[in-house]
């Protein structure tokens, strides 16, 4: 490896700290630049899954740090959220560790685009089913079927990660939650449960590649830090338009792959 390519890998990190805290997504960016460095065997495609969640998790944790005010007014929805998050992220992470990947990497593109294509129809939805209001913690009837989806939403994250912030924003805005400065700071907090337990599953399992994972953290450190504040200064509609871009362009990556 040349410093050329440690320079691509800190640059992919601090983009993906930085789309991780607008929208989700940044696995896209780093868990190809990894692998163009490790290569294409599976048994680099794990590390450079393992390597990517670690480098991306600081990142998420920053992102948080830029998200408190939000945070502290949706206190409700993270202790729905939280524990089907870790159950789910474990699971997840150990899947990714104990079997092949090919079957569920198969559903990957259809989950996205399904999720960026729910999340565009989202405000058309929410007058027609005429959910809760902003910051509304879900209500009773509402509550196995966000914590059921949530859990789903965790193994895919513990197993592979790309995405799964459009598919916690789409479900939060179909279950009655409008504020998208709020709903990014709960996806942030969610995904930093999500990734933390698969964290310690990838670190027990000694499938990540150290020198890159640290390197890579500090610069997703950077970026999911300012990320938070400027996804908190723009216009909602753009950044409801970049959720949906990033969820397009993930699936149309993964359908071409």
């Amino acid at each position: 490896m040349t410093w050329f390519d440690l320079a691509g890998l800190c640059f992919a990190a601090a983009a993906g700290g930085i789309v991780n805290s607008v929208a989700g997504g940044g696995t896209l960016l780093t868990f190809p630049a990894l692998l163009a460095v490790l290569g294409n065997p599976a048994e680099a495609a794990v590390a450079a899954n393992a390597t990517s969640t670690v480098a991306l998790f600081p990142g998420s944790l920053a992102a948080m740090a830029g998200y408190r005010r939000e945070l502290a007014e949706t206190r409700a929805w993270a202790i729905v959220l939280l524990v089907p998050s870790l159950l789910g992220g474990l699971a997840g992470a150990l899947l990714v560790t104990e079997l092949p990947a090919e079957s569920f990497k198969a559903l990957i593109p259809w989950l996205i685009l399904t999720a960026a294509v729910l999340f565009w129809l989202q405000p058309r939805m929410m007058r027609w089913l005429r959910l809760g209001g902003q910051g509304e913690a879900p209500q009773s009837r509402h509550f196995a079927l966000v914590a059921v989806f949530q859990f789903l939403v965790a193994v895919y994250g513990g197993y592979f990660g790309a995405g799964i912030g459009i598919l916690m924003l789409t479900a939060l805005a179909i279950m009655g939650l409008h504020d998208i400065h709020q709903m990014n700071a709960l996806k942030t907090l969610l995904a930093s449960v999500i990734n933390g337990i698969a964290v310690v599953v990838f670190v027990a399992k000694d499938k990540v590649d150290w020198p890159l994972a640290l390197w890579m953290a500090l610069s997703a450190i950077v970026g999911g830090y300012a990320g938070a504040h400027i996804a908190r200064r723009l216009d909602r509609n753009l950044v409801r338009r970049t959720v949906v871009l990033i969820g397009l362009s993930l699936a149309g990556y993964y359908f071409c792959r």
